[in-house]
């Protein structure tokens, strides 16, 4: 009897411990995504966690220590060799805890938050990395920092929208928004650095997540003149269909579609994976004061800007609205930078979603992008700049033909009549060919 009973006092203690010590969470998936000044290790959990993170050197190493979880996910296939991590390691602490040990190849400054399930997205421990060699803050004097006056390109700052943890809208097939405004981005850059007096700065290079306030810091930092935010629309009936575009309002949005649309991509950092906390830091808040206080002269070029490029696209796509709308969009505040937000269409549409991802729609969309924008620079060109010398007639511009362009086409580009044209160039007839370089006089 006695050693039933202490067969059974062992066995109630055995089952104690381990209830005692059971997982409460479970990292069921690891993945990594690389951006210029920083690497991302999302940690996808069963439940939310409590975590510590600290340094240690000989070697350097980072170890986050994950409270009473455990790990079933597979990390063999991280791509560690562009990041700072040499290797991933796991290990089990006595009292349950997960170690994870990131042994480094060079100096970081690490960061960390828990991000509950949001939209789909599970539980998420976020581990960010920042190269120690990169400049990934600015100040206040940098990010208002008055242009200089030398004879310039137009700059013109090209933002694909959403990026690494967040898809975007879903098209039919698995067709993520994320890819394809990237590639319409990096097409419209080409086309911009294509043509003389105009260059481009691609704000997100690679598929990775940026914060709103830092897509649109980034284009105010390089001075640039124009901000262009690219979507692709998502609704739930995939009969919607049509492209848009959209300015800032401070005043409310213009329409129920617009107040839709710019609710859902502002929430697209909580998403991504943005803290909290860090969205309303003191520093943003300065920032942001400075920002609204400046912003009022930029809008009536955005709507301007937007107008043009809304009747280019027009000309290659449907339209979703006929008019420029206007919405609370967080991306698209900017100080001095004009910005708008085009919608190319809506990918979760089957049509549209095949021709967005073929390269010929992309590049009608990229061209008629551009044309709305250039109407707008060649008629009011930046001070100090290439464009405006040449509306002054104080400099030569050189214009390399391209395939597609016309005499006629590349003389209403510049407004100027095409026998002035055909004068300054020497030329007997309207025959032009690709490579060849025209000389544009001044008016």
């Amino acid at each position: 009897m006695a050693a039933m009973k202490f067969r059974y006092t062992a066995f109630v203690f055995c089952f104690l411990f381990a209830a005692e010590h059971a997982f409460a969470s479970t990292i069921e998936g690891v993945r990594l995504w690389r951006s210029p000044d920083s690497t991302r290790f999302v940690f996808d959990l069963d439940s939310p966690v409590e975590h510590n993170i600290f340094k240690l050197a000989n070697p350097s190493r980072l170890v986050i220590d994950v409270k009473n979880t455990k790990i079933t996910a597979n990390t063999s296939n991280l791509a560690l060799s562009d990041t700072p991590v040499k290797r991933l390691r796991f290990g089990g602490q006595k009292s349950g805890d997960l170690r994870i040990v990131l042994d480094l190849k060079s100096e970081i400054k690490p960061r960390s938050f828990v991000l509950k399930s949001i939209s789909g997205k599970p539980n998420r421990l976020v581990v960010d990395l920042y190269d120690t060699s990169k400049d990934t803050v600015k100040n206040i004097g940098q990010v208002i920092a008055p242009k200089n006056n030398k004879k310039r390109d137009v700059l013109i700052a090209i933002d694909a929208g959403h990026g690494g943890e967040d898809p975007g809208a879903i098209g039919p097939g698995g067709l993520y928004e994320k890819d394809i405004v990237l590639l319409i981005a990096k097409n419209l850059a080409n086309v911009i650095n294509a043509q003389p007096g105009y260059k481009a700065l691609l704000i997100r290079s690679g598929d990775y997540y940026l914060k709103h306030a830092v897509r649109s810091n980034r284009a105010r930092a390089k001075q640039a003149d124009l901000f262009i935010s690219i979507h692709a629309d998502g609704f739930h009936n995939p009969k919607a269909r049509g492209a848009s575009v959209f300015t800032l309002s401070q005043r409310g949005a213009s329409s129920k579609m617009a107040s839709i649309l710019a609710s859902k991509e502002n929430q697209s950092d909580l998403i991504g994976g943005v803290d909290r906390i860090q969205l309303g830091d003191k520093e943003d808040q300065l920032k942001q004061i400075l920002v609204d206080l400046s912003m009022t002269s930029s809008l009536e070029a955005s709507m301007d800007i937007g107008g043009r490029v809304l009747k280019e696209i027009g000309k290659v796509a449907h339209l979703h609205s006929k008019r420029v709308e206007s919405a609370g969009f967080l991306v698209l505040k900017s100080a001095d930078v004009p910005s708008i937000l085009v919608e190319t269409g809506f990918i979760t549409n089957p049509k549209e979603a095949k021709k967005l991802n073929t390269l010929g729609h992309r590049t009608k969309l990229a061209k008629s992008i551009f044309k709305g924008v250039d109407s707008y620079f060649s008629r009011k060109p930046p001070e100090g700049s290439l464009l405006a010398s040449k509306l002054n007639g104080t400099d030569v511009v050189r214009y390399k033909i391209a395939s597609g362009d016309t005499l006629s086409s590349i003389a209403k580009r510049y407004s100027v009549p095409v026998s002035s044209l055909m004068k300054e160039n020497k030329l007997s007839g309207s025959t032009i060919r690709v490579g060849q370089t025209l000389l544009i006089p001044a008016i």
